[in-house]
């Protein structure tokens, strides 16, 4: 994974926070939606990742006349008898670029899959192959022409993410690195597959004190009870912050999670879990710095995660 982040590294320039975000969530199993202006890098992201990961990529431009088949197949007549013809969702990463321009019959097209893995078409169920990842994009300030991802599909995703603007002196060694040739055309797989299931296997084995899972539950229960939030965030945001910290852990070489890893693992599983109230939309007041004012007001556990003493 160490060598997935540098790969990474050579197309993103200064961006490896939010790469080692972006492979805790795939780490952990789950999806990623990527909200940030264009321009910004977020499909060079999930091309970067997918390539490094050796896994098959497929990317699918959402517009308001794109069909649920278009993204999940269809069965067509051949041979006198009706044959299942994949789409582009049978797929390592799957990337649903401006998600949010498509209409909600097409968007609703991606939960089954991404919730069961699979894709109903006529009545019969396709397994897709693991490992399976769906990074959507989606502008947020532009929304004319737009349909807003329901609660429901918000829920689907483990993270959600922002590239953010490179500083400076990164954009002008982007400007360096991309003047003759883009890095990602010669980017080459640092792992497989095998490599990425180990991993993931590997992760739900770290450990979690009760202290910490008594501390997440606590952080998400927070929100249920906070006075400028509507609608807090539901039991699936617990099981998501466990496994984004485990991510996390794995990717810092340990075995246990720590509650620095519980909060860095709860700023991404919660902010678009969060339905603000009038009162809040009016102040101007966002869903992060209220999940920032959450953590900063439940305790953290007296006694922390250690790691393990040997005997003798």
């Amino acid at each position: 994974m160490e060598r997935v982040q540098a790969n990474v590294a050579r197309v993103l320039v200064g961006k490896e926070d939010v790469t080692r975000l972006a492979l805790a969530g795939i780490l952990a199993g789950g999806h990623i939606l990527l909200e940030d202006a264009p321009g910004t890098g977020k499909t060079m992201l999930a091309r970067a990742l997918a390539v490094s990961l050796g896994l098959d990529f497929a990317r699918v431009q959402f517009t308001p006349d794109l069909l649920p088949s278009d993204v999940t197949g269809v069965s067509i007549y051949r041979e006198g008898q009706f044959q299942f013809v994949p789409g582009p969702i049978f797929t390592g990463i799957l990337l649903a670029d401006e998600i949010n321009r498509a209409t909600p019959k097409t968007q609703s097209a991606l939960l089954e899959a991404m919730g069961e893995g699979q894709v109903t078409e006529s009545g019969v169920t396709h397994r897709l192959d693991k490992p399976f990842v769906v990074i959507a994009t989606q502008n947020p300030v532009e929304h004319e022409g737009t349909y807003a991802l329901p609660e429901a599909q918000l829920d689907r995703f483990l993270l959600k993410l922002s590239v953010g603007y490179p500083e400076l002196d990164q954009e002008v060694q982007m400007l360096g690195r991309l003047q003759s040739t883009h890095p990602i055309d010669t980017l080459e797989p640092v792992a497989g597959p095998a490599d990425l299931l180990a991993a993931q296997r590997a992760v739900r084995d770290i450990r979690v004190s009760p202290d910490l899972q008594h501390y997440l539950a606590s952080l998400v229960a927070a929100t249920r009870r906070h006075p400028r939030i509507s609608l807090g965030a539901g039991p699936r945001a617990s099981l998501g912050i466990q496994a984004a910290a485990q991510a996390l852990a794995y990717l810092d070489g340990r075995d246990f999670v720590t509650p620095d890893d519980v909060k860095v693992a709860a700023r991404g599983v919660l902010t678009h879990r969060l339905l603000l109230n009038i009162e809040a939309r009016m102040a101007d007041v966002g869903a992060a710095s209220l999940v920032e004012e959450i953590l900063g007001t439940v305790p953290v556990p007296a006694e922390q995660v250690s790691a393990p003493v040997s005997a003798g």
